[in-house]
């Protein structure tokens, strides 16, 4: 058992796809229509083109579960999901030009270091590096 695709849930799925490539270095990997205006729409890192699929999942715009689900983790301000990174220092360096808003700055916590960051699209993103 492997894992291929996850999914994050999210308002618009051209603004967050503008977000995950322009800002986070994202790549598209599949983009296929499907009803309601809806898309297909994964994404994989740059430097793991054959890796786990990220999947921007429509779901919080019309369905009402998801919504609240989402909604809540927000108010929260619990991150929807985790990336790892090599170094958060550098990330949170290179995104805070890029007007990516940040709720926690880089923090040591026991053996990684982790910020949280502001999707635009109705999700915190923790990324961490391992120490």
């Amino acid at each position: 058992m492997k894992i291929s695709i996850l999914s994050i849930p999210v308002r618009d799925q051209e603004k967050a796809f503008r977000f995950y490539t322009e800002k986070l270095g994202f790549v598209k990997k599949i983009d296929m229509p499907l009803e309601d205006g809806n898309r297909w729409l994964t994404l994989v890192a740059e430097e793991d083109q054959m890796g786990p699929e990220l999947l921007l999942e429509p779901s919080a715009k019309d369905f009402e579960p998801t919504k609240v689900y989402q909604k809540a983790l927000y108010e929260a301000g619990i991150p929807v999901t985790q990336f790892n990174v090599k170094s958060v220092r550098d990330e949170y360096e290179r995104l805070l030009p890029l007007g990516v808003k940040f709720s926690v700055e880089p923090t040591e916590m026991g053996t990684a270091v982790i910020a949280v960051f502001d999707d635009t699209c109705g999700n915190y993103i923790q990324i961490v590096e391992v120490i």
